[in-house]
Parts: structure tokens; sequence; C-alpha cells
């Protein structure tokens, strides 16, 4: 049995069982799609004709396919030597996001999976909570009124938000069952789920800092539930990359406080040291009038 037809099985059986928790007794299927889920399409005949090389010629080895997997993970097969490139492995992994079914809740609700934007080869990568209303309909992480702001962080720091890499804890917007506006915090098992997509990413970009935005970030990556307040300010380790924890642009919006802004700021300013970025007076006087 092939990998995708396991992985399409086993969606499939978890969706009937979501279905089946909330109530649904009966689900129409076409005779046609119960044969494709009773047996894996059979796999085409392939002849191999070796070709024998021209005299003078020396044989080169083919560069490996994505779709031809190894079964381990994608970062792992980037080498200098053939493998896939960053934007190809990233461009994998964003196709298997796509296609996830494991929380049904959320792929019943979400419009979009929203799965990162940016420089692949960026040396700095903001990770924040999840998708919220706005993200969901454009597919694209923090464009929103929060998005915005963080969009003017990263120019204030004299980069661009296409030189940066900016992705979630999860892909879907977490499911709001009832409400017409607003968003609820990504559920724990939510986050387990999805994490390994944004591992993946971390792994190929390979960052050489990472800003972890908000609570559910840290919590999400550190699994440190302590509190955003006694956590930001300070760099932690994760996967042996630095890591600023600081606090979501969501927040500034809703304490406009300039002490506030400077605290953000001043964890900016210590992610562009550690980038060796340049410091301005200018940029260090951001917001000390508070």
């Amino acid at each position: 049995m092939s990998e995708n037809y396991q992985r399409l099985l086993d969606s499939t059986i978890e969706h009937l069982k979501w279905l089946k928790a909330t109530g649904r007794q009966f689900v129409v299927l076409q005779s046609q799609t119960l044969k494709d889920l009773q047996a894996p399409p059979p796999l085409p005949r392939v002849q191999f004709r070796p070709e024998q090389p021209s005299q003078g010629e020396q044989p080169t080895a083919e560069k490996p396919k994505l779709a031809a997997t190894t079964g381990e993970p994608v970062a792992a097969r980037i080498t200098a030597g053939g493998g896939p490139d960053r934007t190809e492995a990233i461009a994998e992994i964003q196709a298997r996001a796509k296609a996830c079914l494991k929380c049904p809740n959320l792929v019943q609700s979400r419009k979009n999976v929203v799965f990162g934007v940016g420089d692949v080869n960026a040396e700095l990568m903001f990770v924040g909570e999840a998708p919220g209303a706005d993200e969901d309909t454009q597919g694209e992480p923090f464009v929103g009124a929060a998005g915005q702001l963080l969009t003017k962080i990263i120019k204030a720091m004299g980069l661009s938000r296409e030189s940066v890499y900016i992705a979630n804890i999860l892909k879907c917007r977490p499911d709001t069952p009832g409400q017409t506006s607003g968003n609820r915090k990504p559920t724990v098992d939510e986050m387990k789920t999805c994490l390994p997509y944004l591992l993946e990413q971390i792994d190929v970009i390979k960052p050489k800092v990472i800003v972890a935005l908000g609570a559910t970030a840290v919590e999400g990556l550190l699994g440190k539930t302590e509190g955003i307040t006694r956590l930001r300010g300070n760099f932690k380790s994760f996967r042996d990359t630095p890591l600023m924890p600081t606090f979501h642009p969501a927040y500034l919006l809703r304490n406009q406080a300039m002490s506030e802004k400077r605290k953000v700021w001043e964890d900016m300013l210590q992610v562009m040291e550690k980038l060796n970025l340049p410091i301005n007076d200018k940029q260090r006087g951001y917001f000390l009038n508070a």
C-alpha cells in the first residue's frame, strides 16, 4: 500500500469518526468512491532500459525528484550534491500542509491553509499563534491589523517583509462554533498536531534567530506557560537557534502605552544585535519618551 493512499485512508477514517462524534448518522458516497477506498490504485508498470553513454561521455546521476521521498524529513534531504533546494523543500511541505485533514473541525471551518510567507533563505523568522479571519481569507499570515503593525516593526529594523520569514504554530484558523467574529487560542492537541510542519519549515530555512510572538507561540515552541511578561526580553534556545520571546503585535494594539512599545522594541534591538544588523541612534531612541 502506497504512503499517499495510506495517508488518504487514515484521514478519511478520522473524518468519519468526527462526523459520528458530532451526531451524523449517514454519509452519502458514490459507488466509485467506495471502490477507490477498497483498494489502492494499481502502480504503473515501468520498464527500465539502461542507456549506454556515448563514447567518451561519462554517465551522470539523475537529480532525485521530490515525489520520490525516502521517508526522512525533507530538511535532511537538502544536500549540496543534488537534493531538493530550500524553495523545493518548502513547496513540498506546503503541499502536504494544504492537504492535511488531521483536525476535522478545522478542516470543516477553514477557508485556506495559512502556511507561511517570506524568504526561504531568511536569517530572521517570526512565529505567531494561528491565523485570524483576515489570514484565513487571504491565505497569508499576519495580514490583518496585527500583521500591519508587525510589518512596521520589521521595517523599523531596516528589513522588509520579503526578507524575513513569517509563519504560525497553527496553519488553520481555530474554529469558533456559534461565533460570528473573534478568535480563540489553539488547543494543546491542535498545536501538537500541527507543530511538525513548522519544525520542518525551521529546519529547512535554518534562521539565525527566531522571534516568538506572544505567549501561545512560546508555549507551542518551548512548552513554557509561565507568562510572556516574564519570558520576554531574554533569549532562549530552540533547536540550537536563539529564540526571542516578545509580545504579540495584537497586544500593542490593545495597549498603546509607549512603555509597552519600548519593551518590544528593546527585544528587537537585541535581535538586531544578534544578527549583526546596523543600528543607528534614531533606532536606539525609538519610544524612549515613555
